[in-house]
């Protein structure tokens, strides 16, 4: 072999060990980077912990809250609605209470005043001046 050859290999012989130190040092460096980010990982599941409970427990808050509520509205719907129901027939007793008397006492009065107009005519006195048939239509209304 010539001297030349003998360099050759020695640089190639250089060259592979250097490759194969540089792959070592990659290797070992990727085992630290791996570690490393496995210890970030547990920190921040560690430091997510707590905080994902407690967001747990402020959704469950929430949905109790929620719930309550829906039930406080139902409820007071049923209130409005039942107070409501009970309004109108008290409206409608009262009407009917008043109505009713009046509706009477309107008759009693146009049957008085017919036995009067009776009792006038057969004393020979001139019956009273008759109303225009308007206005008897709008008594006949008035409640």
């Amino acid at each position: 072999m010539n001297d030349w050859s003998t360099v050759f290999l020695g640089i190639i012989a250089a060259a592979t060990l250097a490759t194969a130190v540089i792959q070592i040092a990659v290797l070992i460096a990727a085992g630290m980077l791996t570690k490393r980010l496995g210890r970030l990982a547990d920190q921040v599941e560690r430091e997510l912990t707590p905080l994902l409970a407690s967001l747990n427990a402020i959704g469950q808050d929430a949905a109790k809250a929620a719930s309550l509520a829906t039930a406080q509205v139902e409820r007071v719907d049923r209130l409005f609605g039942d107070a409501v129901v009970r309004l109108e027939e008290t409206m409608g007793a009262i009407q009917h209470a008043i109505a009713m008397p009046a509706r009477e006492g309107a008759a009693l009065m146009v049957g008085f005043r017919a036995v009067l107009d009776s009792l006038r005519t057969g004393l020979g006195q001139r019956p009273p001046r008759s109303r225009s048939r308007a206005s008897d239509d709008e008594d006949a209304l008035f409640i």
